[in-house]
């Protein structure tokens, strides 16, 4: 009990030290993490937190200009540098120009240009019960989206990326879990799915960009995710190769949503915006690239998205695990 009292005596002692010193307001104060937590909790943590604050200073940098980060990239709103008691800084990175990185959602090496020669026509026919149970259920969600979205294709592109990067990120996290199970490689399969949800995800943070949802439209986001993320998790636990191909079916329908939007750029029935500074950075476009330009792209990572699903099925389909051939990594 006395040890307690003297430990306690001893955090009061420093927060009241702070307390002179200015370094300790009597509202809130920014934690190790960078977030504001009660001057009384700084009392409780003072043993960690304590010999940061000394060393705390005001990033004097102003917020750069041009395409920046902000709320969409996940930057720092008041750009202030943040001191972490466990030594973990901000990195400051650059472009080959030598201009600052603004996006914190991803980095300089992991863009790319994206492959838009790539057959778009490519179609696998369902011959067993299994491709015909997978297609005839993709083909039964597009009518009721067709009704629903009709021509608004940016509103439809929104929803469409909000299912389409579920699957990768099911697909990863199972055959993560597989992989610790039985203490074997996954042939590069876990990063290859991961790989795809995170670039649908990109799909979804660009479009954003260009057409805001409605109140009732990110309702039917959250109830629609709610049940193709548990519907898939059992659909991939009872046959990864149904899976694989619908999901390789739902990007052949992707192709064609995707060309009927760009049906619509040409006609001019939507506007052709410029491209929002983080499709630019991402696929690597040139600086006047406008909204036709980021479907094209998007268009061939469907495509390519397509081709690996339709693969991993295929190796199932031959009595093989997905271990067994080499992943497509990096397959833009």
């Amino acid at each position: 009990m006395m040890m307690m009292m003297r430990q306690q005596g001893a955090m009061n002692n420093t927060a009241m030290f702070l307390a002179k010193k200015g370094l300790l307001g009597a509202e809130t104060v920014p934690n190790k993490w960078g977030s504001l937590v009660r001057g009384t909790s700084l009392v409780r943590n003072g043993s960690t937190f304590a010999p940061n604050l000394s060393d705390q200073k005001e990033d004097k940098t102003p917020p750069s200009k041009g395409s920046t980060g902000g709320a969409g990239a996940g930057g720092n709103k008041d750009e202030k540098g943040i001191m972490s008691y466990w030594g973990i800084q901000p990195s400051k990175i650059t472009k080959q120009d030598g201009t600052e990185w603004t996006w914190n959602c991803f980095r300089p090496w992991e863009t790319y240009k994206a492959d838009v020669t790539i057959d778009l026509t490519k179609h696998h026919k369902p011959t067993t019960f299994l491709d015909k149970l997978a297609y005839w259920t993709v083909k039964s969600l597009r009518y009721p989206t067709d009704i629903f979205f009709q021509r608004r294709y940016g509103c439809r592109a929104m929803m469409l990326e909000t299912v389409a990067a579920v699957p990768g990120m099911v697909g990863g996290m199972l055959l993560h879990c597989k992989s610790l199970r039985r203490f074997e490689h996954s042939g590069g399969w876990i990063k290859a799915l991961l790989e795809e949800a995170e670039n649908e995800r990109m799909h979804l943070m660009t479009f954003m960009e260009v057409a805001k949802p409605r109140w009732y439209e990110r309702a039917l986001v959250i109830t629609v995710q709610g049940v193709f993320f548990n519907a898939y998790f059992l659909g991939y636990l009872l046959s990864p190769k149904f899976a694989h191909r619908m999901v390789g079916y739902l990007e052949e329908e992707a192709i064609h949503s995707y060309t009927e939007f760009l049906k619509e750029l040409d006609k001019g029935n939507i506007e052709n915006v410029p491209a929002p500074a983080i499709a630019i950075d991402y696929w690597q476009l040139p600086p006047n690239s406008t909204l036709r330009d980021v479907v094209m792209v998007v268009r061939a990572d469907e495509a390519h998205h397509r081709d690996v699903n339709h693969f991993a099925s295929d190796i199932h389909y031959q009595g093989r695990e997905l271990r067994e051939a080499a992943a497509p990594i990096g397959y833009h």
